[in-house]
């Protein structure tokens, strides 16, 4: 008994390696969610999907064939045979991780790389310069306009919800097409000099077009984002980068979350007066008209 346990124990940290090996594998590739299902059965069900043709394991999944074609070409590979040859020689590899460290569960993992970028972001803070000195173009900016579009448009009105606390005039373009082209040229005739863009995958083209609008305007740009392509670079004044987690078949996107708060702190810093007296303001209307719950 005693021994067929600790062959159990043994085998659940090699298949905890397996994953983890895995995980490292798909963490290089930037997936859609379709993708994601793919690469996390893979993961679950190695000794399984490792040996599945890619009808099989689009069958498994409840995805189409092309879709395993597409998660293989995404990885940079040829096809899902070359990508299938690669899976099995890192699953046989093993190794890698001393006893007892077995892989966290999806759950886990997506929490810890979460983790990880925050610390990479707090690494990119340390020298605050370039962050106060953003905070003063923008808070200088009159109005300021905070562009994000698709899966960035929460975070855009996020950002927009309490920066119009402490900015006299805000504009928040959660509209791609000519709607944004208007908002940013109606902003620059009434003397904006800045526009804030959140820009998180994946990256929509009518995003980078407006930045490339606003820039033909005379407005300077600058961009949350989750890397720097040299397009982005080519449309903004300013970079401010902030990976997402990728866990999850979605994209989370604490980093992101928290650089905005960062990016709010540093515009209240630039107009101490100013943000006060709005802040002030705000609460004794708050309490004049009975906004929140006192209890």
């Amino acid at each position: 008994m005693a021994e067929r346990e600790a062959g159990e124990r043994r085998a659940g940290v090699a298949d905890g390696r397996v994953r983890a090996l895995l995980q490292r594998l798909f963490d290089g590739s930037r997936l859609s969610p379709t993708q994601r299902r793919l690469a996390r059965y893979v993961m679950d069900h190695p000794d399984e999907a490792l040996f599945l043709s890619s009808v099989e394991l689009a069958r498994r999944v409840g995805v189409s064939q092309p879709s395993v074609t597409r998660l293989a070409v995404a990885m940079g590979y040829g096809g899902y045979g070359e990508l299938q040859r690669e899976l099995r020689a890192v699953a046989l590899e093993g190794g890698g991780g001393g006893a007892g460290s077995e892989a966290p569960n999806k759950f886990q993992g997506a929490v810890r790389a979460e983790i990880e970028n925050l610390r990479a972001l707090e690494r990119s803070l340390e020298d605050t310069g370039a962050v106060e000195e953003l905070g003063r173009e923008l808070a200088a900016s009159e109005p300021l306009c905070v562009l994000g579009l698709r899966v960035s448009a929460p975070l855009a009105g996020y950002f927009a919800y309490f920066a119009k606390k402490i900015h006299p005039d805000v504009r928040v373009l959660t509209e791609g097409g000519s709607a944004a082209f208007d908002a940013l040229a109606q902003a620059r005739a009434a003397g904006g000099a800045w526009v804030l863009c959140f820009l998180l995958p994946r990256h929509p083209r009518e995003t980078l077009q407006a930045m490339s609008y606003a820039r033909s305007l005379g407005l300077r740009v600058a961009t949350v984002a989750d890397r720097e392509t040299g397009r982005i670079r080519e449309l903004s004044d300013a970079v401010l980068p902030a990976e997402v987690g990728t866990r999850l078949v979605f994209d989370s996107q604490a980093a992101a979350m928290v650089l905005a708060g960062v990016l709010l702190e540093a515009l209240s810093d630039a107009a101490p007066k100013r943000a006060q007296e709005r802040l002030e303001e705000f609460e004794q209307r708050a309490a004049r008209l009975g906004f929140f719950e006192t209890g």
